[in-house]
């Protein structure tokens, strides 16, 4: 399915670093695992964080799965979990409308955080196969992601013990990336060629001025 595994990097593909956040019990370090496994493991509820390298579509995503409970949501920016961070997985559990509220908040909290600024955002809505889910219209609108307009975003559901819609997500998320990284070097080469433009001008007008000078 075009994602496999490494503790050693792919000297030839491109790093980038991704976030996964989201409440206790969404699912997140399932979802992780069964991306770096292909199969589902048996988990607790992350206390900490666990850091695994997934190799996905000319890219190695090095993935942050940081635990999700109350208590240590406020340390993910003291502990500079957010330096260059280039990609945001936000995971909500789509059957538990009774703390869809809170996600909505923590999430609009991260998407403040300058250090995240135009990071792509991908959610997921896991535990689609529980009973009365949100569907993607319900989760766009409780999350209030219709007013996100500073980045590119996009809610796949998923079945994680399936495996279906997981990498849907996955390559939605590293198109975004790789369409950034191009645009952004597009920019930079445009101002690169504009700034020897300018030089060439003002060497110009220097070498005019110096003529000018000894005639």
């Amino acid at each position: 399915m075009g994602v496999v595994s490494s503790k050693f990097p792919f000297r030839s593909k491109k790093n980038v670093k991704i976030l996964m956040l989201g409440l206790d019990g969404a699912g997140k370090t399932t979802l992780l695992y069964r991306l770096l496994l292909n199969e589902v493991v048996s988990t607790i509820s992350t206390l900490g964080y666990n850091v695994e390298t997934l190799h996905h579509k000319n890219l190695n995503l090095t993935v942050w799965d940081l635990a999700g409970q109350d208590s240590i949501r406020g340390l993910w920016k003291q502990m500079k979990f957010y330096y260059k961070c280039n990609a945001i997985i936000f995971v909500v559990d789509s059957s538990d409308r009774s703390r869809i509220n809170e996600a909505a908040n923590e999430l609009s909290r991260l998407l403040s955080e300058e250090e995240l600024k135009s990071c792509p955002l991908l959610v997921f809505g896991t535990k689609q196969d529980c009973d009365s889910p949100m569907d993607v219209p319900e989760l766009t609108d409780s999350l209030g992601l219709h007013d996100v307009k500073d980045r590119k975003w996009y809610i796949q559901p998923t079945m994680t013990f399936e495996g279906i819609g997981i990498y849907e997500g996955l390559d939605w998320l590293a198109n975004s990336i790789q369409t950034e990284r191009k645009t952004l070097k597009e920019q930079n080469n445009q101002h690169s060629i504009k700034h020897k433009f300018l030089n060439t001008i003002n060497n110009n007008q220097t070498n005019n001025n110096k003529q000018t000078v000894s005639t």
